[in-house]
């Protein structure tokens, strides 16, 4: 059989509609909605149904509603008969991997909900609005990028990697003035563009710390057990079934890199031939093929795809 793994995409995959289609097919699917809703004292559901775009877009909303799909994928998934047991890793990029933790049992479903809520509001409150920035560095690779973030950093800010996505896709985060220096030198390391990225903090860099902090409250407060698939952990793209590993590394995720290429590397190179992307869109499912071309990939995300993958993988 082919040996796959399960990835939960992160921020940026969220679109008014999502998962609604998943609630309507599939009781199994609207469980998890309601309990979430359940868990938030919250209609998160009809927000991210029929609401607003940019409610949804608001870094305390987006985090609980993306793992809210995911999970509501993987659950309609298993209810076909396709546990999650049976893929040889779980892996997500940034909030994804809670989705992949509550998938795998490691986390319950209302506790990684609640602490994607703290999450989104901690890393929001981190830095002060306006004061950070991101850039995607199109072209470049982790040396060129290295090489930016010092040029970017040598008057006093912050300017960190925050993301190795896929080869030629790095994206650099920290004080704007640092990642906004940094953008402006691209040509003088051969990196083709640097794109600003419309975000509303510098994730995944030491200004983040307050987050962190706060997430090492928060995660201390909740159970976690040893996940029923071995997770790929971000911030070292390995693997870790250690409970009080698993622990420590979401709170290091916070101002952490998400090595997402590297994770996707390991994996192939465990064997893995398929990834399923569960959950809205397919942006992993693109950076996973500029990474590993020989490797497939399938969308988890509607009712034909939940059909198609249960007949592929059953």
């Amino acid at each position: 059989m082919t040996k796959f793994a399960f990835i939960f995409p992160g921020q940026g995959s969220q679109f008014i509609g999502m998962g609604k289609e998943l609630a309507d097919a599939y009781p199994e699917a609207k469980a998890v909605f309601e309990e979430v809703d359940e868990a938030l004292g919250q209609k998160l559901s009809e927000l991210m149904w029929s609401g607003d775009e940019d409610t949804l877009k608001l870094t305390s909303n987006t985090q609980p509603a993306l793992m809210t799909v995911s999970v509501a994928a993987m659950r309609a998934l298993e209810a076909k008969g396709v546990a999650p047991a049976k893929a040889a890793f779980v892996a997500g990029h940034s909030l994804g991997e809670y989705s992949a933790l509550a998938a795998a049992g490691s986390i319950s479903l209302a506790d990684a909900a609640r602490i994607l809520r703290i999450r989104g509001n901690a890393m929001q409150a981190a830095v002060p609005a306006g004061q950070g920035a991101m850039a995607a560095l199109l072209g470049a690779d982790p040396e060129q990028a290295q090489s930016l973030c010092a040029i970017g950093a040598s008057e006093g800010g912050v300017c960190e990697i925050a993301n190795d996505n896929a080869p030629g896709q790095i994206v650099i985060s920290g004080s704007r003035e640092a990642v906004e220096l940094a953008a402006s030198k691209v040509g003088e390391v051969g990196v083709k563009k640097a794109m600003m990225l419309p975000v509303s903090a510098p994730f995944h860099c030491s200004l983040m710390q307050p987050a962190a902090d706060e997430m090492m409250k928060a995660l201390g407060g909740i159970e976690i057990k040893a996940p029923t698939v071995p997770l790929v952990a971000n911030v070292t793209a390995h693997i870790t079934t250690d409970p009080v590993s698993i622990r420590q590394q979401l709170v290091e995720q916070v101002t952490g890199q998400v090595r997402w290429r590297e994770s996707v590397e390991y994996m192939a190179a465990q064997g893995v031939e398929l990834f399923v992307e569960a959950g809205a869109g397919k942006v992993l499912s693109v950076m996973n093929r500029r990474t590993v071309k020989a490797v497939e990939g399938l969308t988890l995300g509607l009712p034909d795809d939940v059909e198609s993958v249960a007949e592929r993988l059953g």
